[in-house]
C-alpha cells in the first residue's frame, strides 16, 4: 500500500465558524493529521502518466521494472489517450525499437520487427492472441501495452528471439462512468467509441467494463473504404476475499480491400503515388474478417504468500472474400500482370493455464517463485484460389491504371490445407534476492507440441511430426547504487516452422539463442527512467531455398542480430511527460543457399528512434491544455532478404498534438499527423510496400457522464 499523508490546517466551515467567534476566541481550529491509504501501482492497473514503475509480462509476477533484468517498455493508457491513437500498432511506433512490416494488406497488425527479428506471436493478458489471421485488438480496449525485448520462450512458449509485447486490456473501475468519444479525420475516418465502467452489485463485488467501436470512412488510398465494429465486455467478480473470477471477450468484425499498396520491383520506371490503388475496388476486392475472444481469468489467494492463478482461453476468426495480387512485372516496367482470387481462412485456438505464486524464504534468502502448466489447441484450414498466372494476366498499368476489369475466371486452386497444433508445457520460475543488491531469475520452459499438416492440394505433401523444446533463462541483477542498476541475462527461443518439404515431412523449428547485458538509471529524483542495453542473438534452422528444387525450402539458414536499445520514460514534472526510444540494429544473413552471408534482412532498419513529447499547463488560463510532438525516425531497409532486394528510403515523421480539457468531463483534441507530408514506406512484403499516410488533420472529442 502507498500512504498518503494529508494534513488539513483548515477546512471551509471552520473557516466560517472562526469568522463569527467573539472576540478573544482562537484565531485557528487545530486539527490532527490524517492518514488516507490508496492502493499503488500494480502490474495490471493504470499508470499516472507515462512512467510505470511494475510490470508483469517479463516475469509474469508483479514485479518492479528496476528489479527486471530484461529490457521491457511500457506504454500506459495516457501515451493512447495523447497520441488520439485508433491502432495498436500507432502506440508501438513509441515503444523505441519496434518497427511495422506487413499488415496484411491493411486488415492489422500481422507482424512487426524488434531487435532485428519479425514476428507475430504477442499476447492479451497472458494469453496467445494472434494465432491464424486475426485483426489486432482496437486501441481503446488498451490500459497497459507492454514490450519484452529478448526471448521469452521460458514464460510464454514458442516465438521468436527478437521480443513480444503483452496487451493488459482496461479492466473495471469501482466508480460508475460512461466515456463517449469520436474522432474524424480529413482523410475519412469517421469514429465513435464507448467506455462504460462500474459496480453491478450495492457491494461493488461485481464490476463491468465496457468498450465499443464503430468506425468507417475512407482512406488515403483511392477506393479503398474500410469498416470497423468491436465490443470487448469485462466482468469481475470478487467472489470471496481471497478469490476473483473475470470473464472477458473480444468481438470484431472487419471489411476491407486487400490493399496490397505499391509495387516494388527493382525494374520499375519509378514509384507510383501513395494513393494510387492498383487492386481493385468494391466487392470485386473486400475481405470480411470475423473475430470472437473469450477469457475465463481467476485468482485465488491461499495465503498471504501463495497464489493459485489461471484460465482458459478461447479464439475463433475467420478471413473470406476476394483480393487482387501481383504476379509478376512486364519488360517495359510498368505493366503489372495480377491475379483476382478467393480466399476463406478459418482458424481456432484454445489455450490453458494454471499457475502458482509463492514467496519463500530459505536460509535468509527471498524466493519468488512462479509455476504452472499450459495446454494450447490451434487448428487453421485455408483455401486460396486464383485466376492465371503470369506477368500478361489480368494486366494493369502501375502509373495510369484503370480499375474496374471484368473479374477473371479462377482457375487455380493454389492453396488448400489444413493445420493442426498441439502443445503441453510446464514451466518453473525463481525470482532470487541473493542479497539486498544482487538479484537472481532462473527459470526453464518444457513444451512438447505435435504438428499435423494435412495438404489437400495434388501435391498432397501432409505430415505429422513431434517435438520436445526446453528453453531455459537465466539473469543477474545487481543495484550499484540506489537508483543505478546493472544487468546480464541468456535465454533460448524456439518456434515450429509451418509448410512442408520436398519430400515430405516437416521443418526442424526455428531455434534462437540471445545474451543481453545492460543498465537501468532512475534519473532526476527517480521522475526519469532511463535503460539502456546491449544484446547478441542468434537465429538458426531458418528455412531457405532447397538447392535440388527451388520451388521448395528447406531448414538450414541461419541469421544473427546485434546491436544496442536505449529507452527514457518520466514524468519530469507533473506537466511534462515524456517517452523516447533509440536502436541501433545490425543483423543479417550469417548461413543460407542463396543470399550470401552478410545480407541485410527484410524490413530491418539500422536504426530506429522516437520521441513523444507532452506538456500539460496545470495553472493559469490555459490550464488543462496539453502540446506535444511526436518524432518517428526510419532508416532505410530492404524490401525483401537477398541481393538486389529493392531499398525502402530513410523518413522521418513528425506529428503534432494537442487537447484541452474543458473541464472535468469533456476532452477535446486536434493532431497534425505527419506535419511535412513526407512520402515515406512504412513496411514491405515480398514485392509489395506499403505507404505512409500523408498530412492528415484529425480531431475528436471525449465527454464523460
Amino acid at each position: 500500500m502507498r500512504r498518503l499523508v494529508v494534513s488539513v490546517c483548515v477546512l471551509n466551515a471552520s473557516s466560517l465558524a472562526w469568522a463569527q467567534q467573539p472576540p478573544g476566541a482562537p484565531s485557528a481550529v487545530q486539527l490532527d493529521a490524517v492518514t488516507v491509504y490508496a492502493p499503488g501501482e500494480t502490474a495490471e492497473g493504470p499508470v499516472v502518466g507515462y512512467r510505470a514503475t511494475r510490470s508483469a509480462s517479463a516475469t509474469r509476477t508483479d514485479t518492479p521494472l528496476h528489479d527486471t533484468p530484461q529490457s521491457v517498455t511500457v506504454l500506459p493508457r495516457d501515451v493512447v489517450e495523447d497520441t488520439a491513437a485508433t491502432r495498436l500498432i500507432d502506440v508501438l511506433d513509441y515503444a523505441g525499437g519496434v518497427g511495422r512490416v506487413n499488415n496484411f494488406g491493411g486488415q492489422g497488425l500481422a507482424l512487426f520487427s524488434t531487435r532485428g527479428f519479425t514476428s507475430g506471436e504477442f499476447y492479451r493478458n497472458g494469453f496467445p492472441i494472434n494465432r491464424g489471421y486475426p485483426t489486432a485488438p482496437d486501441a481503446s480496449t488498451i490500459e497497459r501495452l507492454e514490450v519484452v525485448r529478448g526471448p521469452s520462450a521460458a514464460l510464454y512458449g514458442r516465438g521468436d528471439p527478437g521480443g513480444t509485447f503483452n496487451i493488459v486490456s482496461k479492466q473495471p473501475l469501482s466508480r460508475p462512468a460512461v466515456t463517449v468519444g469520436s474522432q474524424l479525420s480529413d482523410q475519412g475516418l469517421r469514429r465513435a467509441t464507448v467506455d462504460a465502467t462500474g459496480p453491478l452489485d450495492t457491494e461493488g463485488k461485481l464490476a463491468y467494463r465496457l468498450n465499443a467501436v464503430a468506425e468507417g470512412g475512407k482512406t488515403f488510398r483511392d477506393g479503398a473504404d474500410t469498416e470497423r465494429y468491436g465490443v470487448s465486455p469485462v466482468i469481475s467478480w470478487q467472489l470471496t476475499e481471497a478469490t476473483r473470477i473475470i470473464f472477458e471477450a473480444d468481438l470484431m468484425r472487419n471489411n476491407a480491400p486487400l490493399d496490397r499498396g505499391r509495387t516494388a520491383y527493382t525494374t520499375q520506371q519509378g514509384r507510383s503515388s501513395r494513393s494510387v490503388n492498383l487492386w481493385e475496388m468494391g466487392n470485386g476486392n473486400l475481405l470480411h474478417s470475423d473475430n470472437a475472444m473469450a477469457q475465463v481469468r481467476f485468482d485465488h489467494a491461499i495465503n498471504d504468500d501463495w497464489t493459485l492463478a489461471g484460465g482458459v482461453q478461447w479464439m475463433d476468426g475467420s478471413l473470406k472474400g476476394n483480393a487482387v495480387e501481383a504476379n509478376g512485372l512486364q519488360g517495359d516496367g510498368r505493366t503489372l500482370g495480377r491475379n483476382a482470387n478467393y480466399r476463406r481462412l478459418d482458424w481456432t485456438d484454445r489455450t490453458v493455464q494454471l499457475n502458482l505464486t509463492g514467496k519463500v524464504d530459505t536460509w535468509g534468502i527471498r524466493h519468488t517463485l512462479f509455476t504452472g502448466v499450459e495446454y494450447d489447441n490451434y487448428d487453421y484450414a485455408s483455401i486460396i484460389q486464383r485466376s492465371a498466372a503470369g506477368a500478361t494476366a489480368y494486366p494493369i498499368d502501375i502509373f495510369n491504371p484503370a480499375v474496374g476489369q471484368p473479374w477473371p475466371a479462377l482457375t487455380r486452386t493454389t492453396t488448400h490445407d489444413r493445420e493442426s497444433l498441439n502443445t503441453w508445457a510446464a514451466f518453473v520460475q525463481d525470482q532470487i534476492s541473493l542479497t539486498d543488491k544482487l538479484k537472481a531469475l532462473v527459470g526453464v520452459r518444457l513444451e512438447r507440441f505435435k504438428h499435423d499438416y494435412t495438404d489437400l492440394s495434388p501435391a498432397a505433401r501432409s505430415f505429422a511430426k513431434s517435438d520436445t523444446a526446453v528453453t531455459p533463462r537465466f539473469g543477474l541483477m545487481y543495484d550499484v547504487t540506489p537508483t543505478v542498476a546493472v544487468y546480464a541475462n541468456t535465454a533460448r527461443s524456439y518456434k515450429p516452422n509451418t509448410g512442408a518439404q520436398r519430400l515430405g515431412g516437416g521443418f526442424d523449428p526455428e531455434k534462437g539463442r540471445s545474451n543481453e547485458v545492460g543498465v537501468k538509471w532512475e534519473a532526476l529524483d527517480r521522475t526519469l527512467s532511463v535503460n539502456g542495453a546491449l544484446y547478441h542473438t542468434v537465429k538458426q534452422n531458418v528455412q531457405t531455398v532447397d538447392p535440388v528444387d527451388s520451388s521448395y525450402r528447406i531448414a538450414t539458414g541461419e541469421v544473427r542480430s546485434q546491436g544496442l536499445d536505449l529507452n527514457v520514460v518520466g514524468n519530469i514534472t507533473p506537466a511534462w511527460r515524456v517517452i523516447a526510444g533509440y536502436a541501433l540494429v545490425d543483423a543479417e544473413v550469417t548461413k543460407d543457399n542463396v543470399a550470401p552471408a552478410g545480407t541485410r534482412l527484410a524490413n530491418i532498419p539500422r536504426t530506429m528512434a522516437s520521441l513523444l513529447n507532452v506538456y500539460t499547463f496545470q495553472e493559469g488560463p490555459a490550464r488543462g491544455l496539453g502540446l506535444g510532438a511526436g518524432i518517428k525516425h526510419t532508416a532505410d531497409r530492404p524490401a525483401s532478404t537477398g541481393t538486389g532486394a529493392y531499398t525502402m528510403k530513410r523518413y522521418t515523421v513528425v506529428d503534432l498534438l494537442a487537447f484541452y480539457q474543458v473541464n472535468r468531463k469533456l476532452r477535446v483534441n486536434l493532431d497534425v499527423r505527419n506535419l511535412f507530408n513526407k512520402d515515406y514506406d512504412e513496411g514491405a512484403f515480398q514485392s509489395y510496400v506499403y505507404p505512409g499516410a500523408p498530412r492528415t488533420v484529425q480531431v475528436g472529442m471525449a465527454y464523460t457522464f
